[in-house]
């Protein structure tokens, strides 16, 4: 039967693969360290200096706010428009 021979192929093949020598590498005490770079040590206070700003710029906020409030903010609806379609052709182009 065909199936009979296969698996007597199989076990010779099977039986002469050399086994892997299991070799014992002397374990070392010592322990790891990590150091930081000077450029890396900037880094990490230039992202902890942005971290810790505010994301909305008071002034800007406070002055527009009051103009809003009492009437004197006026936006030019071709101006925003074109700022808008700017802004539209930017995202399209990625």
């Amino acid at each position: 039967m065909r199936i009979d021979a296969y698996n007597q192929i199989q076990q010779i093949y099977g039986a002469s693969k050399p086994k892997k020598a299991i070799s014992k590498a002397p374990v070392s005490q010592g322990r790891d360290g990590v150091t930081i770079s000077s450029i890396g040590k900037d880094i990490q206070t230039a992202k902890a200096a942005v971290k810790s700003a505010s994301d909305i710029r008071e002034d800007k906020v406070a002055s527009l706010k009051a103009k809003v409030q009492s009437g004197q903010y006026n936006v030019s609806g071709e101006s925003f428009a074109d700022k808008l379609m700017k802004k539209f052709e930017e995202a399209a182009a990625f």
